[in-house]
Order: structure tokens, then C-alpha cells, then sequence
């Protein structure tokens, strides 16, 4: 199977769009996984029905046994995140799971449990199967939750025998955007015709170059400012990077959303001519 993940350096510049209108042009050959954990909503257009749910585990807060605890004040003295009240109950909410006062302990009262940090998801949508998720609130380790989506997905993919997975990916350069890349065979980012538009997509190339991974770039709204558009056609040609296309400002991408289908499922006028044009090149 191919994979690809599509990425942004910044939020908001329409990848999860691109991403579930790919789906469609897979026509049922494609497993998507929604990378974007923290905010998760490629199921918002894909009409998604919903087939398994599963905890996710990842993270661990200190617990405090009364009857053990001698009170000596050693693990709230040393919590430096002042999660242990003086009564000495944790507070989940403060603690960060470091576990320093459960190996402190001279009377073995603490004890380290695990949490549930978020919930992750199949769905069978008309476009094909999505593996998503959702991180709780304040949660930590997206990153590893990213990794179980991006994995089952490969998994679903392998069982029926589909030719691609098409993973939509967080925004920025962190370690979620590592590991919705990590494995893959192209990275296409999706960037906007902005000054920050540029400086964010010189950020995540660096970090795909650095992981090896192979890059296309698409301009998402660029006739809204034309020169900036030329200038990241230029930057891309002079790194020897692929601009895979360009996609024009359409309030056709609203009206998807609201009716809760990719913009490709209309399948009508030159946006979804130039979405295929984008897929045809990747695919």
C-alpha cells in the first residue's frame, strides 16, 4: 500500500478538506486516518457511522494510600507541580504523572494508575473505512495516540487489501507531525498564499527533509493574493520541490461542510478538476 499524509504548518489552511476529498477520488481504495488528535474532524465530512471504540491509555497519576502514609511531607515537599494537598490527596488535575514522589516514598503509600487519556475510533464512512480519535482534555501524549491511529489504519488497509492510506496530519512541526510522517511515502503540504503561510511551510519542510520524507507542495486559496502565491511557486522551484498544484478560494468548501460531504463529492466545476489534477499527480 502507498501512504500519504497531509500536512500544514499552521492550522486553518484546508488540509483536512484536501485530505477527505482524496478519499473520494480513491474510490473505496483507501483507509483514512485522521491524524489531528488534539482536533480531530475529518469526520465532520465523511458521514461516518461509527463501528468500534477503544480506550486509549498513555499517561499515569500518583495515588495515595491513607493507611500507608506516615504523613512525613517528603512527596509534597518534592512535588514541584504542587498536586499533593496538605491533607496529602492528589489532585488529578495538577498531577503530571511524574512519578518522583512514588520512588521518594519511604512508606511505600503511593502508588502510580493509569488513566484514560483519550478514545479512539472506527468508522465505515461511503468513502471507505476512517480510523480517528479523540485526545481528553489537557491530555498528553498525542503523539502515541497519533502512532495507534496511523498504525490500525495500515492494519485495516493490509486486511482488505486497499491500495492506499491517506492519513489527515496535525498542523505544525511537533511530535504529532512526526508521527503522522513517520513510515510514509509522500507528504503533501497544504499551504496558503500568506507571509506566515511561507515562513510555516519552510518549517515543515525541514522537518519532513530531516525524516527523509518526499514532499509535494499545494497552494490552498491562492488567488486571493497572487504575488505571494508566485513567491512559494519560486521558493518550491528553487528547493526542487514538487508543487503539486494549485486550488482556488471557493465558498463551495462551505457548503460541503455544512452538508457534511468532501468538497468532491459535488463533482462539478473547475475546483474538483483541480483537486483531481492534484490526486492524479500523487496517486
Amino acid at each position: 500500500m502507498k501512504k500519504i499524509t497531509v500536512i500544514s504548518g499552521k492550522g486553518g489552511t484546508g488540509k483536512t478538506s484536501i485530505a477527505g476529498s482524496f478519499a473520494v477520488f480513491a474510490d473505496s481504495e483507501a483507509v483514512m486516518a485522521d491524524g489531528d488528535v488534539d482536533a480531530a474532524n475529518l469526520s465532520l465530512i465523511m458521514k461516518h457511522k461509527l463501528l468500534e471504540e477503544h480506550e486509549f491509555r498513555a499517561s499515569s497519576i500518583a495515588k495515595i494510600d491513607p493507611e500507608q502514609c506516615n504523613q512525613c511531607g517528603l512527596c509534597r515537599d518534592l512535588c514541584r507541580f504542587s498536586a499533593i494537598s496538605g491533607e496529602y490527596v492528589v489532585n488529578p488535575v495538577a498531577c503530571e504523572g511524574c512519578a518522583l514522589c512514588y520512588h521518594a516514598c519511604p512508606s511505600r503509600a503511593v502508588s502510580m494508575e493509569e488513566t484514560v487519556s483519550g478514545y479512539w475510533f472506527v468508522s465505515e464512512t461511503p468513502y471507505g473505512s476512517l480510523v480517528h480519535a479523540r485526545l481528553g482534555i489537557a491530555e498528553e501524549n498525542s503523539g502515541k495516540l497519533v502512532t495507534t491511529v496511523r498504525n490500525r489504519a495500515q492494519e485495516l488497509a493490509k486486511e482488505t487489501g486497499k491500495e492506499y492510506v491517506i492519513i489527515d496530519g496535525p498542523p505544525g512541526i511537533g511530535c504529532p507531525v512526526i508521527a503522522s510522517l513517520s513510515g510514509v511515502d509522500l507528504a503533501l503540504i497544504v499551504t496558503e498564499p500568506t507571509v506566515s503561510g511561507i515562513h510555516d511551510l519552510e518549517r515543515v519542510v525541514a522537518v519532513c527533509d530531516h525524516f527523509g520524507v518526499p514532499v509535494s507542495v499545494c497552494i490552498n486559496r491562492y488567488n486571493l493574493d497572487e504575488k505571494q502565491s508566485a513567491a512559494i511557486a519560486r521558493y518550491c522551484h528553487d528547493r526542487g520541490i514538487h508543487l503539486a498544484g494549485k486550488i482556488p478560494f471557493d465558498r463551495l468548501f462551505v457548503e460541503a461542510m455544512l452538508a457534511g460531504v468532501p468538497v468532491t463529492a459535488f463533482r462539478q466545476g473547475s475546483l474538483y478538476a483541480d483537486i483531481r489534477e492534484i490526486w492524479d499527480q500523487l496517486a
